[in-house]
């Protein structure tokens, strides 16, 4: 019988997001920050290809985009609603980190994988910050993928795009549980 990790198990099976809308300053220092981006950079990555990368959002780059997000929303025909909300994900946000889905040329390795793998590391920096006590909030929205978007605000050119948009900071509220799935009606078991 295998030792459990008990109190990484029950973290997993307690976590939960914070909206980026309670979360405020202060952010993790570049120190805290660093052994965060190391824990989700343990993610599992088939064929060591490292398909993604990290943006650290901070200071004027999270106004200016923003701003941005305003300007190009309204260029996509987006409702005020909508433009506000993604906005605001950027311009409320003590610090940010944009998780890079970079896919690398490979005849082994199909894209898709390396699509899971970058999703994989926002997960991973994810509960590595909400482990470490900070609030977390991972979200994409169309900045993630509008290539004007992702070319002047972020210097992001094909075929990279954002694979999440990961939101620190301290938690002012606690979010409470929400419903989880039903593990019957999403579970199947073979047996032969």
């Amino acid at each position: 019988m295998p030792k459990p990790n008990q109190a990484a198990l029950d973290f997993l099976l307690t976590r939960r997001s914070r909206p980026h809308k309670t979360l405020t300053y202060p952010a993790p220092d570049r120190d805290t920050l660093v052994t965060l981006l190391t824990a989700a950079a343990r993610t599992p990555d088939h064929g060591k290809l490292e398909p993604w990368r990290f943006i650290v959002l901070q200071d004027s780059a999270l106004p200016r985009l923003a701003a941005l997000s305003r300007t190009r929303g309204a260029e996509l025909g987006y409702d005020a609603d909508s433009i506000e909300k993604i906005a605001a994900m950027f311009e409320n946000a003590p610090l940010s980190v944009a998780v890079v889905a970079s896919p690398q040329p490979s005849e082994k390795i199909p894209e898709i994988e390396q699509t899971l793998s970058a999703g994989a590391v926002c997960l991973a920096l994810l509960n590595a910050a909400l482990a470490a006590g900070w609030g977390a909030n991972w979200l994409t929205g169309w900045t993630a993928f509008d290539r004007t978007f992702l070319s002047e605000g972020l210097g992001i050119e094909p075929p990279e795009y954002v694979a999440g948009f990961i939101h620190l900071g301290t938690e002012t509220s606690t979010p409470p549980d929400r419903p989880r799935p039903d593990l019957d009606a999403k579970t199947t078991w073979l047996t032969a």
